[in-house]
């Protein structure tokens, strides 16, 4: 048998302490598994009197950072930290000091993956990261090799399991946001400030390094157009279940490629339409010369059809639905967080590197490289979708002939509309009125929300959100 490969894990907090479950419980599975034994022999934590699974031998749990990564034994770092600070020297410091290296930090990578990538390919080191997005759902993999055959047209998916837990309980339980939201800490499932999940900010993260594997693009997580869950109320999901339809957050991105399959939505004669059916996504690409190929990113929440495959998922689950101009639709679902399902994602890294196929994939994919495949970011503005706009207003004539008409010098048209009679006890109380709009491009959609919120009988800012078909 070959020799062992000795690892140093760096930060032993949850996921971690599952990592190190995994290859000391397990580690005649791992050894048939890795061609080789894999070996623990570093722990770095910040508090070594904490306690620990009692699997860990005391003896190699330290806080000394450079010790771990400066030892010539070890030849695998797992970066378990988190966050754009430490964890990017430890990851550099380990690069340059010849170590293999696998991360489940999403954050460093959408910030930083050119700078890490690079130091990589300079030390001839290889860098895996299968659970930084969607912890036990291997779609890193399937996007880097299964799916090597496709140019990847379209992903919609489901990134943060907070939020998905929250909109799953407000849709079944007819809970509010915030007692929904409160649950979901009770649970473990959100944080005690959950901005980061609730504002689409984790579920951006997610989708710019999707869009790196996928289509070769740079996107910084700022620079993806994002829409949290925050605002949605309790009456949004009311209407849109009268409409057929359940509100998710979803991750997206669509190209301006053909994908193939007939004309399946409306086309447009420039931007790239939403364009979704009951069974996923199908972009309808604008023509475009070869050389002009874009692709949109949006994270926000978005109105699917019941029937949608994407609005079954419920709870704290993950999914990512994939549309390769090959394959087709194919879609893959499981926990995206937890001890357990990321320190799978993470002990299959290793393995990968054991047996050398990471090596061979890393290299051939030159992912955060300057050999981009020729796309380029789409303006959100351009993105045309069709919309779910709710307004609270005046119960008295003229307003929706006010509103019908700002829509209207936008070129946007109404698909359906829904409201319903005021008490008679509050008659002169705001009611809410929702709009089905048919596609319109982003940019117009808000110009005509921007002059809309300023009517006089507009009690509140219009709550809107894209609809899945």
């Amino acid at each position: 048998m070959s020799d062992t490969i000795n690892i140093a894990l760096i930060g032993c907090g949850t996921v971690g302490g599952g990592v190190a479950r995994v290859l000391l419980a397990n580690a005649d599975r791992v050894t048939q598994r890795a061609g080789r034994p894999i070996a623990l022999r570093r722990v770095v934590v910040r508090d070594p009197s904490k306690a620990r699974d009692a699997l860990i031998p005391r003896e190699i749990i330290s806080t000394d950072i450079d010790a771990a990564i400066h030892d010539p034994n070890i030849h695998i770092v797992v970066e378990l930290i988190g966050g754009t600070g430490l964890a990017k020297k430890v990851v550099l410091d380990a690069l340059a000091a010849g170590k293999h290296v696998v991360t489940a930090n999403k954050a460093l990578l959408a910030d930083a993956g050119a700078e890490v990538f690079e130091a990589a390919r300079r030390a001839d080191r290889t860098v895996c990261f299968e659970a930084a997005v969607a912890g036990g759902v291997p779609v890193i993999r399937a996007l880097g090799e299964s799916l090597a055959a496709n140019q990847v047209t379209a992903i919609q998916a489901i990134l943060n399991g907070t939020s998905n837990f929250i909109l799953t309980s407000m849709t079944e339980h007819n809970m509010s946001y915030a007692a929904a939201l409160a649950e979901a800490q009770r649970l473990g499932y959100a944080e005690a400030d959950p901005t980061l999940d609730v504002d689409g900010s984790d579920a951006a993260h997610k989708l710019a390094i999707l869009a790196q594997i996928s289509f070769g693009v740079a996107a910084k997580p700022h620079e993806i157009a994002r829409q949290g869950i925050d605002t949605i109320d309790a009456m949004d999901i009311r209407f849109a279940n009268e409409l057929g339809y359940t509100i998710k957050l979803l991750a997206e991105a669509w190209t301006s490629e053909e994908t193939r399959t007939g004309d399946r939505g409306a086309r447009n004669s420039g931007g790239i339409d939403t364009t979704l059916s009951g069974s996923g996504i199908h972009p309808a690409p604008a023509p475009r010369r070869a050389v002009e190929k874009a692709v949109a990113l949006h994270v926000a929440p978005v109105l699917l059809r019941h029937t949608d495959l994407l609005a079954q998922v419920r709870g704290a689950y993950n999914a990512v639905l994939v549309y390769g101009d090959v394959v087709g639709e194919t879609l893959y679902q499981g926990p995206g967080a937890g001890q357990m399902p990321t320190a799978s994602s993470v002990v299959a890294d290793l393995i990968d590197l054991g047996v050398g196929r990471a090596q061979r994939t890393f290299a051939a994919a030159k992912l955060w490289s300057r050999e981009g495949r020729g796309f380029t970011v789409e303006p959100p503005e351009r993105v045309r979708s069709r919309f779910y706009l709710r307004l609270q207003v005046a119960d008295k004539p003229g307003v929706l002939a006010d509103i019908t008409r700002i829509l209207a010098d936008e070129e946007i048209s109404i698909s359906s509309l829904v409201q319903h009679e005021a008490q008679e006890d509050g008659a002169s109380s705001p009611v809410p009125l929702v709009i089905v709009t048919h596609y319109a491009a982003t940019g117009r959609f808000r110009r005509a929300l921007e002059r809309i919120n300023k009517l006089g009988t507009i009690a509140a800012p219009a709550v809107f959100f894209s609809m899945g078909d």
